[in-house]
């Protein structure tokens, strides 16, 4: 009989409240499922105006803790939009963690046995040039694997809804009326 007892599996998970979080959150909670895992939803934050900015101003110390509530309560405010009152359905550990995202998930996701699973949404060219991709860090830094998850197919019908209500177009009714069709039971 052996003395060594294998490490439990963490499925780690970033969590935004972004539409492509939480696709890769109901991925995560499968996985999770699967592999017999503990889930853990990661919310990564950073103060207003960065690392750099909250260690200049001294003022900000005595917020940091509001912000961690704030951020918290984020997170908390995602799993719910999930999985309701209802749960996982699985061990989860939440937690929410100050730093940039991808080194937050890096750093959460350190075993060998963990799965890190990251949204890989689309980005905008001018996205791409503003800010670093989270998905792109963990793969290129993580030392366990990881699963990007396309993101959700309603996420292009939401964006197409909202470009038309920026440039206020019509909306072309054969359309909805043939999607109401497709979703009416045959009697």
């Amino acid at each position: 009989m052996s003395d060594f007892a294998p490490v439990p599996t963490r499925v780690v998970v970033g969590v935004s409240g972004s539409l492509g979080s939480l696709t890769a959150l109901c991925r995560a909670a499968d996985e999770a499922r699967q592999r017999g895992a503990s889930l853990w939803p990661v919310l990564a934050w950073e103060p207003p105006g960065g690392e750099l900015a909250a260690r200049r101003t001294p003022a900000s110390a005595p917020l940091v803790a509001e912000w961690q509530r704030l951020a918290g309560q984020r997170l908390l405010v995602a799993l719910a939009d999930v999985f309701g009152d209802a749960g996982a359905d699985v061990p989860m550990r939440a937690l929410a963690v100050r730093g940039a995202p991808g080194r937050a998930l890096v750093e959460t996701a350190d075993r060998d046995t963990d799965l890190l699973l990251v949204g890989a949404g689309r980005r905008s060219p001018v996205r791409r040039a503003l800010t670093p991709s989270v998905s792109r860090y963990c793969l290129a830094h993580a030392t366990c694997p990881v699963l990007a998850v396309p993101p959700s197919p309603l996420e292009s019908e939401l964006t197409a809804v909202h470009r038309r209500n920026v440039w206020r177009l019509r909306l072309d009714v054969r359309h909805v009326l043939g999607e109401t069709r497709a979703l009416r039971p045959e009697v």
